[in-house]
């Protein structure tokens, strides 16, 4: 596929094709003497464009444009041929070829909506000062079973990808594609994703295609540092690619980000050895059911948690030669997620004081257990309407209370439950499933209130944090003891 252009979200070689269609269609409403040398200029640059678009690869936006040419192509020839033929031309009265100009042209126009609708990522570059790398990771929990198989000897497996900040890389450096190493894993994972959320797996066909800003195995930034680190799990069925903007974001302002992917819960997991894990998980229609479940998949995720935090300490202290050996400060790390993976991180954090502090992005939490943990907390909502679940509010509101450090809870106006993932940057902005800030606003914002969280929390940043967030949203802040 060649580069897409941001602002119309198509290729030059897709524009080019759109207004050759366009002028197949109008050019029967050109004056006679422009109409031959139009019609055979717009037909053959469409069928060039066609046929590279066909090499290079054709995107189902364009398929409308393409209708609306083929509709239009025989009432734009056929006056041609009867010329070439000695016949005389034969025009269909105005009022009657109207009515089939504008229906050409609306399927023209259809093309460019479904590409402004469903675009190709354009993630936003990340602020920081360091340039940021990424690698992929996998671990095998050998304490574990993996309970999702019969095997017995079955071990917990999970596949991790790091950002972390990195030195400059030469200009024209390959930067990472989304969702996955190689086009094939991205497609897969994009093709799982679609089937897990319900919909035709060619919506959401130009995501793989997206690049990010980080370099895939970048050298380590040579500053010396040691890097805070940030433990992130995505939501039910989500991948670890699903926050790659908020991931680039803190990895240039000098964090390790570590998300995960949890085997047999993500939509798609591909291994090392080449094998693809889909989730196995679904709603039964029970919610006494359902909620079991869902506590039960929390658990299993705040543990890969814990695992992968211990995995980061061994590979800092050089268990294996590694380039980030030295460079984590595993003293200062946060749990982090989104959704089900922000019941998650709250559990991990409670279970497991090596975590120095908790952000949970719009996640319902699930431990049963309720008991008191040490870390801060950040829980960023959607904004609380009448579909919100009414057990949210005061569920969370509860174990935000049991933190013995100050917790803080944010809410994001104008913010849906998918705005704290990249999904803003690819689906359609329709307010009920993104939001209603626009494509770039909700990843600046779910940034900035994390990075200001983690600076003040892992880096002992002087500020008045609670005055930062307020500035986002509408702020509680529960002080230890506090049970107002």
């Amino acid at each position: 596929m060649t580069e897409i252009i941001p602002g119309p979200q198509l290729s030059p070689l897709e524009i080019l094709a759109l207004l050759a269609a366009a002028l197949l269609v109008v050019a029967r409403w050109l004056p006679p003497a422009a109409r031959p040398p139009v019609t055979l200029a717009a037909g053959a640059g469409l069928a060039l464009c066609a046929a590279l678009l066909g090499v290079t690869g054709l995107r189902w936006q364009l398929l409308p444009v393409l209708a609306g040419a083929a509709l239009a192509l025989p009432f734009a020839v056929a006056p041609l041929i009867r010329r070439r033929t000695g016949r005389p031309a034969r025009r269909a009265r105005w009022w009657l070829a109207l009515p089939g100009t504008a229906a050409c042209l609306g399927l023209l126009a259809a093309g460019p909506v479904a590409a402004w609708a469903f675009p190709v990522p354009d993630f936003p570059t990340p602020s920081g000062p360091y340039p940021v790398g990424t690698r992929v990771l996998q671990w095998t929990d050998q304490d574990r079973p993996e309970t999702a198989t019969p095997d017995p000897a079955d071990r917990r497996t999970v596949v991790v990808q790091l950002w972390y900040p990195a030195r400059q890389s030469p200009a024209g450096t390959p930067r990472a594609q989304y969702l996955g190493r190689t086009p094939q894993e991205a497609r897969t994972v994009a093709a799982a994703l679609a089937r897990y959320a319900g919909l035709p797996g060619v919506l959401l066909d130009g995501v793989p295609a997206a690049r990010t800003h980080a370099v895939p195995d970048a050298p380590v930034a040579d500053d010396g540092a040691r890097y805070p680190v940030v433990l992130f799990s995505p939501g039910l069925g989500g991948v670890r690619t699903q926050n790659t903007a908020w991931a680039e974001e803190l990895a240039s302002h000098g964090y390790l980000v570590a998300a995960l992917d949890h085997p047999y819960d993500s939509a798609a997991v591909v291994l090392t050895d080449g094998r693809t894990v889909t989730t196995t998980l679904a709603t039964t229609g029970d919610d006494a059911e359902d909620d079991r479940r869902a506590a039960e998949t929390t658990a299993i995720r705040a543990a890969d948690l814990s695992f992968v935090l211990t995995r980061l300490g061994a590979l800092d202290r050089g268990e294996n030669t590694d380039p980030l050996t030295g460079r984590l400060d595993t003293d200062r790390a946060a749990a982090t997620g989104h959704s089900l993976g922000g019941g998650a991180a709250l559990q991990a954090a409670r279970q497991d004081p090596r975590f120095t502090a908790v952000i949970d992005l719009d996640g319902y939490p699930r431990d049963p257990a309720m008991l008191p943990y040490h870390q801060p907390a950040l829980a960023l909502t959607q904004a609380i309407g009448p579909g919100t679940d009414p057990r949210y509010l005061p569920r969370l509101t509860q174990v935000l209370r049991l933190s013995t450090a100050t917790s803080y809870r944010l809410t994001l106006p104008g913010t849906a439950h998918l705005s704290f993932m990249d999904a803003p940057l690819y689906l359609p902005p329709v307010p009920s499933v993104v939001g209603s800030l626009g494509r770039t606003r909700p990843p600046h914002l779910v940034a900035s209130t994390t990075l200001a969280f983690l600076d003040s929390t892992l880096r002992n940043r002087p500020g008045d944090l609670a005055a930062a967030l307020a500035g986002y949203g509408d702020l509680t802040v529960h002080h230890p003891g506090d049970s107002s």
